[in-house]
């Protein structure tokens, strides 16, 4: 039997759920802003499988898997000239890869040459020795996690960090190369790498004469070893913020763009882990990398940064005083990357939460709240979902100031443009949640006495068309669009059953 609209409406009543709180929602987006670190540095590859510096062409190598067995042969022999070949030849073979081709790790596996390589990592007279074999060893961790347990499982970790105290700066960075893709390949075998006592003798290798292709590889290693869940004890991290305090203040991208990661991971979670960001004078560099050209490392500044302002607002203030506001206005504007624009937007929000009164009303001196409204014409759903999450919590708290300023700069209408199926349900939710704000809003000043009686929103809505929306939003498949929509005309609105249309009761 079907429900007549009173029925209709006591169902839904029954069934409306309160909204998320702001502050549980807060952390949920923390979580997603992790799962998208973990997708960038996945992009980034976690394990290096050529070091650009020192790549050769391998494609015009051609070694047979069938000359395995001879090459086995040469790298056991007491020669070591035939040792050195053999060594060489294997990384070489292990070099193969590009496009479809994948290194045949797992041969040169079961051919039985690890333990020997191992042996030549600790040959301190035949430095070139070691480095073919580091390297070798490296090319191996860069393979799958089984492989990789094959290199810890024949003590290479605690091999190749004695090997950072080596006189020949190649084999260092091999050896760092190594360890970096150990510790890459997951929280465990980051474990064991910075269990042997591996961080300390890898910051000894970011110094200011050193080469860059070791700073590069050093700082790629680095950020392996910060990344990944459950995060290290910042206690046990902390001496890595005075190396990043240097590498971030230098040019090179690649330096730059693992320095940033590294930042971004440590400065998550606690406001102590936030202050020591601070207080290590990174930040200001970080807002200048805002304007980086390359994406790699703007991107991750700016997820630091967005760290930062999760903290209190005095921290918030600190990134505020180093120009960040409108370098934020610039990514809302000036055409840049999406995934810019989303984490702006992150950032922008985290201050609305935290941020004390002169911050939101800084937010709006710079030109952002303009910028966010412009936004809302846009026709990336991604962005939009972000802007009208940004104008959700700048209305949550009830700041009638800020309020009153968006809705003077015309935030309703475009809220009320979105209220149709086509938006999907949760972008459609968070716009009625947007609108409701407003409207309790509107209520409080009404009852303040500050509009002669009259709920001002309530108007505004109407002219823009947002209120028969509303009503067709209360039939929507989704519960909770149809159970805010019907809250709201409840509320706002009455139903005359009689004729079935809506009257603006205020």
């Amino acid at each position: 039997m079907s429900l007549t609209p009173k029925e209709r409406t006591e169902v839904r009543r029954n069934r409306y759920k309160v909204a998320v709180d702001a502050e549980e929602e807060r952390w949920r987006r923390e979580e997603n802003t992790v799962e998208i670190r973990k997708n960038k540095r996945e992009e980034n590859l976690l394990k290096k499988r050529q070091i650009l510096s020192l790549s050769i062409q391998t494609s015009t190598i051609e070694i047979k898997l069938e000359n395995l067995p001879s090459m086995v042969a040469r790298l056991y022999s007491n020669d070591n000239n035939m040792q050195m070949e053999a060594t060489s030849q294997f990384r070489k073979l292990l070099s193969i890869g590009r496009g479809e081709r994948t290194p045949p790790i797992d041969q040169v596996i079961q051919s039985g040459v690890i333990p020997r390589f191992v042996e030549f990592l600790m040959r301190e007279e035949f430095p070139e020795l070691q480095f073919e074999a580091a390297w070798a060893l490296a090319k191996i961790a860069s393979g799958t996690t089984e492989n990789t347990k094959v290199i810890v499982d024949h003590g290479v970790v605690p091999i190749c960090i004695n090997l950072l105290a080596s006189p020949s700066d190649d084999v260092r960075e091999k050896a760092v190369w190594a360890l970096g893709n150990v510790a890459g390949d997951s929280p465990g075998y980051r474990g064991v790498v910075l269990g042997h006592g591996a961080l300390m003798p890898l910051l000894f290798q970011l110094k200011e004469d050193a080469k860059l292709s070791m700073l590069r590889i050093a700082t790629w290693a680095l950020s392996n070893f910060c990344q990944g869940e459950p995060r290290l004890s910042f206690e046990q991290m902390r001496p890595t913020l005075s190396a990043l305090t240097f590498l971030v203040k230098l040019n090179d991208e690649e330096v730059l763009t693992n320095s940033c990661w590294a930042l971004s991971y440590l400065s998550r979670g606690t406001n102590t882990r936030v202050q020591a960001v601070i207080d290590a004078g990174i930040c200001k560099r970080l807002v200048e990398l805002l304007t980086h050209p390359s994406h790699s490392v703007s991107e991750p500044a700016l997820l630091t940064l967005h760290n930062i302002a999760t903290g209190d607002h005095v921290q918030i203030q600190h990134i505020i005083g180093h120009g960040l506001l409108p370098c934020l206005l610039s990514l809302l504007t000036n055409n840049h990357e999406r995934s810019l624009q989303k984490e702006a937007c992150w950032v922008i929000s985290s201050i609305i939460i935290v941020g004390n009164k002169e911050q939101k009303l800084a937010m709006i001196d710079a030109g952002l709240m303009v910028a966010l409204i412009r936004l809302l014409e846009t026709d990336d759903f991604d962005i939009l979902e972000e802007v009208v999450w940004v104008i959700v919590m700048a209305t949550f708290r009830r700041f009638n100031e800020l309020i009153r300023y968006l809705v003077n700069q015309g935030c309703i209408k475009p809220l009320c443009d979105l209220l149709v199926y086509s938006y999907g349900p949760t972008l459609v939710c968070l716009c009625l949640h947007g609108l409701t704000n407003i409207l309790e809003a509107g209520e409080a000043e009404k009852n303040a006495g500050n509009t002669s009686g009259v709920n001002l929103y309530v108007d505004l809505i109407v002219d823009a068309k947002g209120l028969e929306k509303i009503e067709k939003l209360q039939s929507h498949d989704d519960d909770k669009v149809s159970e805010r929509a019907v809250k709201i005309l409840e509320t706002y609105w009455m139903l005359e059953e009689d004729n079935g249309t809506i009257e603006d009761v205020v």
